[in-house]
C-alpha cells in the first residue's frame, strides 16, 4: 500500500509536467507565428491596406457631403434670385397697396416654379403664411410658430439652419419690400435628412465596396508573402536538411527575380560545397590508401628487426627511404590542398623569354640529357613566377624519368592571341590515348614502362597551378612517339570586383 502511494505520488508531477509542456506549447506557436517574416509583411501589407481604404472612405464621404451643400446652397440663391428679379420687375401698381402686390409675386412664382427637391416654398404676408408649395414634405414648418416669428422679423435675407421635428432643415428667407416697407418675406427650404439619405447610401456603398477590397487584398496578400517566401522555406529547409554526407540537393529556380537570384547563387554555393566536400573525401580515401603501404613496410621491417647490425643498416636505410616518400606525398598534398586558397598565387610582371632559358638551365641539373631550347617568346605576362617554376620543373623531372641517358628533351614557349604557352616535350615512351585525362588526377599512375614509378601527384600539382593562373594543362602524345605537356596561361589575370586579381 505504501508502495502504491508513492509511485502515485512520482507519477504526479510528470502528469503535472506534461500539462504544463503542452499548455505551453500553443503560446510558443502562436508567439511563432506571429514573430514569423511573413505574418509581418501580411500586417504590413493589411496596415497600408486598411489606412488607404480608411482615407479613401473619409475623402469620399466629406466630397459628397460638400457637394450636397454646393447643390442646396445653389439651389437656395437661385431661387432667392429669382424672387428678386420677379420683384424688381413688378412696380406698385396704382391704387395697389404693398401687401397685394407681394401675394401677387408670390401666387405667380409657387403657380409656375417647383419647389427644391427635398423641400418646400412658403410665402409670408404681414408676419402670417400666406402661400406654401403643394408638396408632402416631412414637416410643415408654417406651423412652426417659432420660425414663422423668426422670418417674420426679417429686414435682410437670411441664410440658416434650424432644427425641426423632422431633423435640421437649411433655409434661405429673402423680405420683399414695397412702398419702403417689408411687406412679406419668401422663405425656401431644404430638408437635410431626405437630402442625406442617398449620400448615406453612396457612403454605405462605398464603405461596403471598401471592406470587400480589404478583405480580397489581404487575401492576396497573405497569397503573396506565400508565394515570396516559398523559396525561403523551401531553402530553409534544404540547409537544414543538408550534411556532410548528403549535399544533393538544390533549391528549384523559378523566375528571374531577387528570390530566383538567391536561391541560384545557395545551388551554386552548394555545387562548390559538393565539390570540396567531395575532393577533400577522395584526398582523405587517397592519402590513406598511398600512406597506409609505407607504413607497412616500416611496421613489417621493425617488427622483424633481428640483431644482426647489417640487418639493422639494410632494415634503418628501408625505413629513412619510405619516411621520405610519406614526407614527400604529404608536402604534395598540403600544396593541392593550398591551392584552393587565395594567398596560393603571388601575381606578378613575368618575362617569358627569359624564364625560359632559366627553366632550361634548371633542367640540365636533373639528368644528362639533350635539353634543349625550341622556341623562347618575346613578351610579359602577369603569372607566379615560383609556381610557373615549380610547374615546368615538374614536367622537366617527369620527362626525364620517362627517357634515358642522352635523349633529346626541348623546352619552349611563345605568346599568341592573349595566351601564352609554356612546354616540355620528351622522346619517351609516350602516354596511351584513355590515359590523357587520369594521368592528371591525384595519385593516378601511368600504366606502362616507368610511369608506374612516383606517388601520381606531380601532375595534380601541374594542373592546379595552372588552373589557379585560369589556364590549363594540354597533353599531345601517342605510345612510342614521345609526350608534349604544354601550360596554357592568359597574359593576364581577371580582376576581382574588390580591384584585386584573385
Amino acid at each position: 500500500m505504501t508502495e502504491a502511494t508513492e509511485t502515485t505520488k512520482t507519477i504526479e508531477p510528470r502528469k503535472s509536467r506534461a500539462r504544463h509542456q503542452l499548455s505551453a506549447s500553443p503560446p510558443g506557436r502562436a508567439r511563432e507565428v506571429l514573430s514569423s517574416l511573413r505574418t509581418r509583411i501580411l500586417a504590413g501589407y493589411v496596415g497600408l491596406l486598411l489606412l488607404a481604404v480608411a482615407s479613401s472612405f473619409a475623402v469620399g464621404r466629406q466630397v459628397l457631403l460638400d457637394d450636397l451643400n454646393d447643390r442646396i446652397e445653389a439651389r437656395l440663391i437661385v431661387i432667392a434670385d429669382e424672387i428678386r428679379g420677379i420683384s424688381a420687375r413688378s412696380p406698385v401698381a396704382s391704387g395697389e397697396s404693398g401687401a397685394e402686390r407681394v401675394r401677387k409675386i408670390f401666387r405667380g412664382y409657387l403657380r409656375n416654379n417647383l419647389p427644391p427637391r427635398d423641400g418646400t416654398l412658403l410665402a409670408l404676408v404681414e408676419g402670417r403664411p400666406f402661400l406654401r408649395s403643394r408638396t408632402t414634405v416631412p414637416y410643415r414648418v408654417d406651423r412652426d410658430q417659432r420660425l414663422v416669428a423668426r422670418w417674420a422679423k426679417l429686414r435682410d435675407s437670411d441664410r440658416g439652419r434650424a432644427e425641426t421635428p423632422a431633423g435640421p432643415i437649411e433655409y434661405l428667407a429673402v423680405p420683399l419690400r414695397a412702398r419702403g416697407q417689408t411687406q412679406g418675406v419668401f422663405v425656401a427650404v431644404v430638408f437635410r435628412d431626405p437630402a442625406q439619405a442617398e449620400l448615406k447610401s453612396a457612403v454605405r456603398a462605398t464603405g461596403v465596396v471598401g471592406v470587400a477590397i480589404l478583405l480580397l487584398g489581404s487575401l492576396l496578400a497573405w497569397r503573396l508573402a506565400t508565394g515570396v517566401l516559398r523559396p525561403v522555406r523551401v531553402l530553409s529547409a534544404t540547409a537544414q536538411s543538408i550534411t556532410d554526407s548528403d549535399l544533393s540537393r538544390r533549391i528549384p529556380v523559378v523566375g528571374s527575380d531577387e528570390v530566383a537570384q538567391l536561391a541560384t547563387r545557395f545551388n551554386a554555393m552548394l555545387d562548390r560545397l559538393e565539390t570540396a566536400f567531395g575532393a577533400q573525401r577522395q584526398l582523405v580515401d587517397d592519402a590513406g590508401h598511398e600512406l597506409r603501404t609505407p607504413l607497412t613496410v616500416i611496421r613489417g621491417h621493425l617488427e622483424l628487426l633481428g640483431d644482426d647490425p647489417d640487418e639493422h643498416h639494410a632494415a634503418m636505410a628501408l625505413v629513412l627511404d619510405e619516411l621520405d616518400r610519406m614526407t614527400r606525398i604529404v608536402d604534395d598534398l598540403l600544396l593541392l590542398a593550398k591551392a584552393e586558397q587565395p594567398d596560393f598565387l603571388r601575381l606578378d610582371s613575368v618575362d617569358v623569354g627569359a624564364l625560359t632559358t632559366e627553366l632550361c638551365a634548371k633542367s640540365k641539373a636533373l639528368a644528362p640529357r639533350s635539353w634543349d631550347i625550341e622556341r623562347t617568346a618575346q613578351g610579359i605576362i602577369i603569372a607566379d613566377r615560383q609556381r610557373l617554376t615549380q610547374a615546368m620543373m615538374q614536367l622537366a623531372h617527369n620527362a626525364a624519368r620517362h627517357t634515358s641517358d642522352g635523349a633529346q628533351i626541348a623546352i619552349g614557349s611563345s605568346i599568341r592571341n592573349e595566351h601564352a604557352r609554356l612546354w616540355v616535350r620528351d622522346s619517351g615512351p609516350g602516354v596511351p590515348v584513355d590515359e590523357h585525362e587520369r594521368i592528371f588526377e591525384r595519385f593516378a599512375r601511368g600504366s606502362s614502362g616507368q610511369r608506374l614509378q612516383g606517388a601520381g601527384l606531380g601532375l595534380a600539382i601541374v594542373k592546379a597551378i595552372a588552373e589557379a593562373h585560369h589556364g590549363d594543362v594540354e597533353l599531345s602524345s601517342r605510345p612510342g612517339a614521345g609526350a608534349t605537356f604544354t601550360l596554357v596561361l592568359p597574359t593576364d589575370q581577371p580582376i576581382a570586383e574588390d580591384g584585386r586579381r584573385p
